[in-house]
């Protein structure tokens, strides 16, 4: 199971795994009502011939973690990109939270 950094800004929710040696096709990201569910099944074979004697290895790997979005979130809104091991979702803030952040002057 990858490590998850979970971060806010003032107008995104921030999710980073970490998840190094797969490809962006082994991920499928799903949002079920406000549950966002990240899953890899990974399948690696490897194929060895030696003399009249030939092996077959076959490797699976899967994993599925489920993060539950906050109502302020915009499930409308939402990217995510792989690169360098880390998976980066991105979930915008709806409109109306953004507004509702304000510095107050005191007088």
């Amino acid at each position: 199971m990858p490590a998850a950094n979970i971060s806010e800004s003032e107008e995104y929710f921030h999710v980073e795994l970490a998840a190094p040696g797969l490809k962006k096709e082994d991920f499928k990201l799903n949002l079920d009502r406000n549950v966002l569910n990240i899953s890899v099944e990974q399948r690696t074979e490897s194929d060895k011939s030696q003399k009249n004697y030939s092996k077959r290895e076959y490797s699976y790997s899967s994993w599925v973690r489920s993060f539950t979005l906050p109502e302020s979130a915009n499930i409308e809104n939402i990217e995510a990109t792989y690169a360098d091991g880390v998976l980066k979702i991105d979930i915008a803030k709806r409109e109306e939270e953004k507004m509702a952040r304000r510095q107050i002057e005191i007088k």
